[in-house]
């Protein structure tokens, strides 16, 4: 058990804007909200997996919907706790336990609101080891977990409860409501025992999150040898460098979808690079042929700053770095390519590639 101040909040956001693969929402957003939350309630503990009793009353928290609208539609940090109000009035009792649905930048730090206004530890873990754009693709669904009851919230304070016996029917209930309350929402789901969570979800996300995050920070007076260590410590393999040409996006569904052309510079020069998201970058392209597919992360880096851009701030002329990254083994095992590989988002014949084996 250890806890978590302002500097180790920043770090996760940092962090998280590259285990996010591009999306899980806007990194800076949660990182203001989280701080000035924990300045004002104080640290927030965290244990780790192994510490938490197999009797505890866990609960995931987080948020839903298109990251492009977090940039004009800000959370007021209330929301997470209206979500696990109506969760909890529905199940007749309180959650000992919060954790993260996603490594994401908004995700990763949307549990850290309630635990602190309530006292609440944290899990060093979530259900994804990254950031994918759908409810049930998370490990806990993998392995039977229902998401019901769902407490959802916005940030007026308007509550209401989803329940049914399907994970994927449960994302659609959830999208429809995020449509109708204005492109993102918070949710409290998967009600599960300290058991279960220590034996289906990824492991370390936070502290992961946090070293990733360091060395982002080192990275403002040693660039290149904090890149260096990000690629060793993620076993990261870089995919490209080069240029926004242009980037076709659109807000539909609950989603942002779109895809993104880089033209390439250095050794690359010659080649056209693609990254097609849904939230998340799903698939990557190198003058048309995939290069790194979902599960695996894509990762977006600023050239000269090493800052992590997500789907929502890549732009024209933005001049990156694209890495492709190892995702947590649970989704390399059949069941879990069946929720996460490239067929699950329509990519009928792509077979799915280890990156680091392409």
């Amino acid at each position: 058990m250890r806890k978590l101040g302002v500097q180790a909040v920043e770090d996760i956001a940092r962090g998280a804007a590259v285990m996010a693969s591009g999306g899980g929402g806007d990194p800076y957003l949660g990182m203001v909200v989280a701080r000035q939350t924990v300045e004002e309630f104080g640290a927030i503990e965290l244990l780790e997996l192994g510490e938490v009793p197999d009797d505890a009353r866990v609960a995931v928290s987080m948020g839903l919907g298109a990251p492009t609208v977090l940039v004009e539609k800000v959370p007021r940090g209330t929301e997470p706790e209206f979500a696990l109000e109506a969760l909890e009035d529905a199940c007749g009792y309180r959650f000992d336990v919060l954790l993260p649905s996603e490594a994401g930048g908004w995700n990763s730090l949307h549990p850290m609101l309630p635990a602190a206004r309530r006292g609440l530890p944290l899990l060093d873990g979530d259900g994804m080891g990254r950031a994918f754009p759908e409810l049930q693709m998370v490990t806990w669904s993998v392995f039977g977990q229902s998401a019901s009851p769902i407490g959802v919230a916005d940030e007026r304070g308007n509550k209401m409860l989803i329940e049914t016996d399907d994970n994927k029917r449960a994302e659609d209930l959830c999208r429809g409501a995020t449509v109708m309350m204005g492109g993102n929402i918070s949710l409290a789901c998967y009600g599960m025992t300290g058991a279960q969570a220590k034996a289906n979800s990824v492991a370390g996300t936070y502290t992961l999150c946090e070293e990733v995050g360091a060395l982002l920070r080192y990275a403002r007076t040693n660039r290149v040898d904090a890149y260096d260590k990000i690629m060793e410590r993620l076993g990261a393999i870089e995919l490209f460098r080069g240029k926004v040409q242009d980037v076709e996006r659109r807000t539909t569904g609950g989603f942002a979808r779109g895809i993104a052309t880089i033209e390439g510079f250095d050794s690359y020069r010659g080649s056209v690079f693609t990254m097609e998201f849904q939230n998340e970058f799903l698939m990557a392209k190198r003058d048309g042929m995939p290069v790194c597919t979902a599960p695996d992360l894509i990762a977006a880096f600023d050239v000269e700053t090493l800052t992590p851009i997500t789907g929502e701030a890549l732009k024209y002329g933005c001049r990156v770095m694209i890495v492709g990254i190892p995702c947590a083994p649970q989704w390399r095992t059949p069941e879990g390519l069946a929720v996460v590989g490239p067929q699950a988002f329509g990519y009928k014949d792509v077979p799915y590639i280890p990156v680091e084996q392409r």
